[in-house]
């Protein structure tokens, strides 16, 4: 009988710290396109993994900036956890590691939007997984890899069309918003073949500003795009015949 009260003690208290554990982590802000589907599915994942996700649909390059996070990081979407930036398709489990072991840091970046990151996965991606790395940002602006993710190996993929080529497919979209001062442009776009991405909405850089003076929201346009350094990068926009 005794042995048998002890246990359930036991049992209580682990359910116990459990839910501890659960509201013991840090509520994190995050500032974000309210059009980028990406951006969605990456708070989705948070929120699945028990992080109470507070979110600003205002657009995150000013954000950024005042959060002291070098533009050379920069990615779709901006959070703020216990004083730590992260930027970025950054993995619960690295949020979890950075709030576990407390680096004198800005926080974590992961530049650009790699294929196969957190939000950026799964079946609408043909399970494609890039390699790409998790940085930890110093407070002088320098960074050291936190992660690395090996990805699947490139040889299992096909040239894009402008590698191949020497030209980019043309892609139809509708401008959802444009974002001149950040230098972004967010589209509801077709499929992108040399990209070997489907469907959505999704925030693109662009590779000249000043072609988003050509263009706003709620225009049919027609465009190419390709990955520059890791960001998706429309290259050429014009109105849809």
């Amino acid at each position: 009988m005794q042995r048998r009260h002890l246990l359930h003690a036991i049992g209580l208290s682990l359910v116990a710290t459990g839910a501890f554990a659960q509201s013991a982590l840090p509520p994190l802000q995050v500032w974000k396109d309210p059009n980028c589907g990406c951006c969605n599915d990456w708070v989705a994942l948070l929120r699945a993994d028990g992080f109470r996700v507070q979110v600003f649909d205002s657009g995150n390059a000013a954000v950024r900036k005042r959060l002291g996070l070098p533009a050379k990081y920069g990615s779709c979407h901006t959070a703020l956890v216990s004083g730590y930036v992260v930027e970025g398709h950054v993995a619960a489990s690295e949020i979890r590691r950075l709030l576990v072991e407390k680096p004198d840091a800005i926080g974590l970046a992961v530049p650009g939007m790699p294929v196969g990151s957190p939000g950026m996965d799964g079946p609408v991606y043909g399970n494609r997984r890039d390699a790409y790395d998790v940085l930890l940002v110093q407070r002088n602006g320098e960074s050291r890899v936190f992660h690395h993710h090996a990805g699947t190996t490139t040889s299992d993929f096909k040239p894009t069309a402008g590698e191949a080529a020497g030209a980019l497919p043309t892609a139809d979209a509708e401008v959802r918003k444009v974002d001149a001062r950040a230098g972004k442009i967010t589209l509801k776009h077709g499929d992108i073949p040399n990209l070997e991405m489907p469907p959505m909405t999704m925030v693109f850089q662009v590779s000249d500003p000043a072609m988003l003076s050509q263009v706003k929201a709620g225009d049919k346009v027609r465009f190419t795009a390709d990955k520059i350094k890791g960001a998706y990068t429309v290259m050429s926009i014009a109105p849809a015949p």
